[in-house]
Parts: C-alpha cells; structure tokens; sequence
C-alpha cells in the first residue's frame, strides 16, 4: 500500500442544501484510500445533473438518503481525470503515475479525490484530461440506454429527445456509431452543434412537434422528459422501445419517481416496453467510451472550460439550463 502522508487540501463543498450561493471552499484533510480505492490528483473534473440534485436537496426525497437537514457528504462533484497519487490494499489495477478517469460518489472538485477502482479506466495516450472528464457518467448513460437498454442495431432509427445536453450530445454520436439512424430533437440554438456531430434528421422543438409527424422510430431515448406517454407511444414502432433518463420534472418532493413509476406500470400492459434508465458505472464501459474518444470516433461536446476555482460559476451558470453538451472544471 502506498501511503499518503498526512496533509490538506482545498475542495469545494456544500455545508447546507441550496444553489451555486451556498457554495465555498476550505481547507480539508487529503484523503486516504481504503481497500480497492486510490487516490487521484484531479487535474480536471465535469459537471452532471446529479450535482445539481445533491447541492440543492432536491426532490426532497433523496434527502432520506443523503442527509435530512444537510448534506452528509459537504464535497461535491462526481466526474474526474487525474494522476493516481496512492494506492489502497488489494489494488492491482493501477499505480502511482497513471493517468485516470471515472466517477467518485463525491468529492472531484477538489485538489485530491478518493476513487473505487472498479469506476475507474485509464485515459489512452494522447486523449486530453479535460475531454476524458467529459465523458464518464453521460457517456455511459447514453451507452447503457442505447446498447443494454435500446439494443439499437444497424438500420434501426432512434429518436433522442434532449439530443443537445450532456447526455444527449454522446447519444447521437453512440447512436450512429451502432449503425442507427438518429433523429435529434433540440432547441434552436444547438441545431448546427448537433448536426456537427452526425444527426441524420435535426427537429428544431420550438418550431415542429416530433409527435405529429406521422414517422414511427424503433428506439426513443428520452432526455428531456417534456411528453406525455401516450405521445411518446405515438411515434415508437409496435415493438418499438422507450428509455427514459430524465423522467418527467415532477415537483420538489417526488421530482421524476412517479413519471417513473408510471413508465414501469404502463410497460405491463402494451406491447411497447417502456424502461427507465438507471447508469451504473462499469470500468469496461469507460474503457470502451475512452478508445473511441481516443480513436477520434467519439468527441465529447465541451462547451465550457472554467478553472475550478470558479466552479460556484459554473455551477450557477449550469443550473439555469439549456447547455450544450459538458461543462469541464480545470486545475493546474
């Protein structure tokens, strides 16, 4: 094991639920890793929508697990790329001086992060850390809808709903890299972005209905949450197949559990299947993502770069909506 003397660090952290405001950073103990853990220097890290959930407390509901009056765990920040700096007992996989990326349960916008090895890959050689930041929890969310989920196999034609946000810019590219047709729904200003990246078809959603055109698709990949069932039902094809990621908003208490509970109910009873979205990181599917992004096959959408010294702006300017693609936290 090698050991990590003790020392501090600063990091980013959230003493009581709210937005970017509550937001500080402090001087905190560096992390020591325990078993199958490492400690990763972070050179980059990325924001996703889970942040946002677990800086605010909302829905209140996952507060049961998180922390009634205040966040359990005051770090935050889930998406990282660095160099291993320690490595814990029973560690195999990697060494001091790898370069590495994947997710943490809290902690990446920080100098230092503690790191389960099994949601860890390496970073291929000439891959950047920012961009690898980029890819972990939306790249494989859209990876496990569209390959376990979805199953898209050459020929099928998918629709991706919410085609120009995080998870969304990875799926048009996933989509056409299994052979899918893709049809990709967003607003208007990320049309050319998402057309740059291989839509066949781009539906501007503030000037037509995907509902109402009449075309029926294989697969539809929900990210957006903006439709009812009976209309998403409408454009999928008999045995057509419907993931949803997002879920309806729902309200602050419940947020998407009961958009999600009616996606489950409503799959017993048609001939459609209707399946919920829930991304489990897997070290293989990151290998996977980072060989592609390597390749030059698959390039993550990166619209913001900010030190990660500014992470409370980007947090704020992340939480009002609408982004394209990820935004990339950077330390020296």
């Amino acid at each position: 094991m090698t050991d990590v003397h003790t020392a501090s660090m600063t990091a980013w952290t959230a003493p009581r639920y709210g937005g970017s405001e509550v937001l500080r950073t402090e001087t905190v103990p560096r992390p020591v890793p325990g078993e199958g853990e490492v400690v990763v220097r972070v050179r980059a890290a990325s924001l996703c929508s889970g942040d946002l959930h677990l800086l605010t407390g909302t829905p209140y509901l996952l507060r049961l697990g998180f922390g009634l009056r205040r966040p359990k765990r005051p770090m935050i920040g889930q998406n990282l790329a660095g160099e291993v700096v320690a490595v814990g007992a029973g560690v195999s996989e990697f060494g001091v001086g790898d370069r590495v990326f994947g997710v943490v349960p809290g902690g990446a916008f920080a100098e230092y992060a503690r790191a389960a090895v099994r949601s860890l890959a390496r970073i291929p050689d000439g891959l950047e850390m920012e961009v690898a930041a980029a890819i972990p929890d939306s790249g494989m969310t859209a990876l496990q809808g569209l390959r376990d989920i979805g199953e898209v196999s050459p020929g099928q034609r998918v629709l991706i709903n919410g085609a120009s946000g995080g998870v969304g810019t990875f799926a048009v590219q996933l989509a056409k890299i299994l052979g899918a047709e893709v049809t990709a729904v967003c607003g208007t200003r990320h049309l050319e972005t998402v057309r740059a990246i291989g839509a066949d078809t781009v539906i501007d959603y503030t000037a037509d209905d995907f509902t109402r055109t009449g075309i029926r698709y294989d697969i539809v990949f929900d990210l957006a949450g903006n439709r009812t069932l009976r209309e998403y039902r409408r454009v999928l094809t008999r045995g057509g197949v419907y993931i949803s990621s997002a879920g309806a908003p729902g309200d602050n208490w419940f947020g998407p559990v009961r958009w999600l509970g009616a996606v489950a109910l409503t799959d017993l009873f048609v001939g459609q299947t209707l399946k919920a979205l829930l991304m489990r990181p897997a070290a293989a599917d990151l290998e996977y993502l980072a060989a592609l992004a390597a390749e030059g096959r698959l390039r993550p959408v990166i619209e913001r770069r900010l030190p990660l010294a500014e992470t409370a702006t980007a947090i704020g300017a992340f939480a009002r909506g609408h982004a394209s693609g990820k935004t990339v936290l950077t330390a020296p």
